[in-house]
């Protein structure tokens, strides 16, 4: 029972302390609100407070703006017045005077107007003295035609046939005035041209040995060479296409063939196999059959080298290859190829001068002495067979020509045509590129004109162009052109019979009758 008050009393005290408790709270919270309610109006009095200056300095601010901006205006206005009665003072000035000028051209049209008169009369003056000048003049023209017995249409073609006459003679000193300073300023020209090409280029020359010998470590390799029965030299022969000659000449063997290529081909074969050791039919055959493809990449290597090096494109892949065959053919010791890539930076560098085609230039000049390398298997000249392959080919028919009349056989179509021509023999005649002594190359001379001199009428011959050409003057009293013909026919036979020269050699007979008299 006792717990059961202490229990009661217990929850009563509870309940009477929370009551306290919560009643205490709400005062709390009644005295925080007033409290912000107190400082939430004075933060609007304050700001309320700072928005009205702010307002106020807006106002001061707006104002000095449109004082300034009317100061400006005022001030704009009164320049636009001042260029306004500028520009009206200038208007009136310019009035005043379209004024005077008007007045003038009234005053002059006036005066032209009795000048006008003036002129009409004695316009009519001079027409009246005009009309009786001809009445003369046509009785004086047929007083003249009855005294000299021509009309005057005949005399008027006799003054035209003597002034087309006159003019004529004048003409003609003028042609001749400008043809000889032409010659003189074209020879200077050209030579000043080809001068400046060969400074420009400056290359070593390339003299090969036209015979192909291959040296051996001893004279017991001739036997190894020669193999049993012949067995070893008859297997290179065979595969090489080339003449093995083994003679008593010590440590050495000489390689004899017409194609430069195949003998090539030989040499190298050859020399592998001395210095291998190995010599026997099987390996021969093996050696020669890599030397082959190995000179044929060569030979197209540099053959495409040459096209390279000219900037040059387009050019068919046989051509280039027969191109690269020149490397191992030679004229006189100098090398084919070579010569050519010569003749094609002559050619370009003196178009380039003359302001032509330099590309067609330097390809005409590197494909003109093509035919060498075929020349040994396709019977005619090295132009003729080089112009026709090149054709084949697909070259333009300019580069035909070039390579055709390269050595003076026809007439060329282009300029470039001829700067080939010039350049082949420059490059032909520099000192050193060819090895031909100047003795033999004399008497090779001498003997061209002791050849030509044994005809009977032959008055004069004359070996020119470094002995390509032979001239012959024959007496016209003594040989007819019948036989002019015959005598060129029976020479050219008797050079090629007779002598050995390189290309070949153009004979010429002249036959002419001259007639002089002398007016005293």
């Amino acid at each position: 029972m006792i717990n059961i008050v202490y229990l009661l009393t217990a929850i009563v005290t509870g309940v009477a302390v929370g009551l306290l408790m919560s009643l205490l709270y709400k005062n709390t919270l009644k005295a925080q609100k007033k409290s912000i309610e107190q400082e939430k109006n004075k933060l609007l009095d304050v700001a309320h407070k700072e928005a009205e200056s702010l307002r106020k300095e807006a106002t001061i601010e707006a104002k000095d703006i449109v004082y300034q901006a009317k100061t400006e205006a005022e001030k704009e206005l009164r320049e636009k017045r001042s260029e306004l009665n500028h520009l009206e003072k200038r208007l009136r000035q310019k009035e005043e005077s379209i004024e005077r000028k008007f007045d003038q051209i009234d005053k002059r049209e006036h005066e032209l107007g009795k000048k006008e008169k003036d002129f009409s009369s004695r316009e009519r003056a001079l027409q009246e003295k005009e009309n009786k000048y001809n009445a003369l003049i046509n009785e004086q023209t047929q007083i003249l035609e009855r005294i000299s017995g021509i009309s005057t249409e005949e005399a008027k073609q006799e003054i035209l046939r003597r002034t087309e006459e006159n003019a004529r003679f004048d003409v003609a000193k003028l042609v001749k005035r400008i043809e000889d300073e032409a010659k003189e300023n074209s020879e200077k020209k050209a030579k000043e041209i080809i001068g400046s090409s060969i400074q420009r280029y400056a290359s070593d020359y390339v003299a090969d040995a036209t015979v192909s010998a291959v040296s051996l470590p001893s004279d017991d390799m001739k036997g190894r060479i020669i193999g049993r029965e012949g067995r070893n030299i008859r297997a290179l022969e065979a595969a090489t296409g080339v003449d093995l000659i083994v003679d008593d000449t010590p440590e050495m063997v000489t390689l004899s063939a017409f194609d430069p290529v195949r003998r090539e081909i030989a040499r190298l074969s050859l020399e592998r196999l001395i210095a291998d050791g190995r010599i026997h039919p099987t390996r021969i055959e093996e050696i020669v059959e890599k030397v082959k493809k190995e000179v044929d990449a060569n030979i197209r290597e540099e053959g495409e080298k040459a096209i390279f090096d000219l900037g040059l494109s387009g050019i068919h892949p046989e051509l280039i290859k027969t191109l690269g065959r020149l490397k191992y053919r030679t004229s006189y010791g100098q090398n084919v190829l070579q010569h050519s890539r010569e003749v094609a930076y002559f050619a370009g560098m003196m178009a380039g001068e003359l302001g032509v085609d330099t590309k067609l230039a330097k390809r005409a000049g590197l494909l003109h002495d093509l035919g060498k390398a075929i020349d040994h298997e396709i019977e005619g000249s090295h132009q003729e067979i080089g112009a026709n392959l090149a054709k084949k080919h697909g070259e333009n028919y300019k580069v035909v020509n070039a390579i055709l009349v390269h050595h003076g056989e026809g007439d060329p179509i282009t300029v470039e045509a001829a700067l080939v021509a010039a350049s082949d023999a420059l490059s032909a005649a520099r000192p050193g590129v060819r090895r031909e002594s100047i003795e033999h190359y004399l008497k090779r001379l001498e003997a061209l004109e002791q050849m030509a001199l044994s005809f009977s009428g032959v008055e004069k011959c004359y070996a020119i162009q470094a002995g390509r050409e032979i001239r012959i003057i024959v007496k016209p009293e003594d040989v007819n052109d019948e036989m002019s013909s015959l005598i060129a026919r029976d020479l050219s036979k008797k050079i090629e019979s007779e002598m050995a020269y390189p290309g070949q050699i153009k004979v010429t007979v002249i036959r002419e009758s001259r007639y002089v008299e002398y007016a005293k």
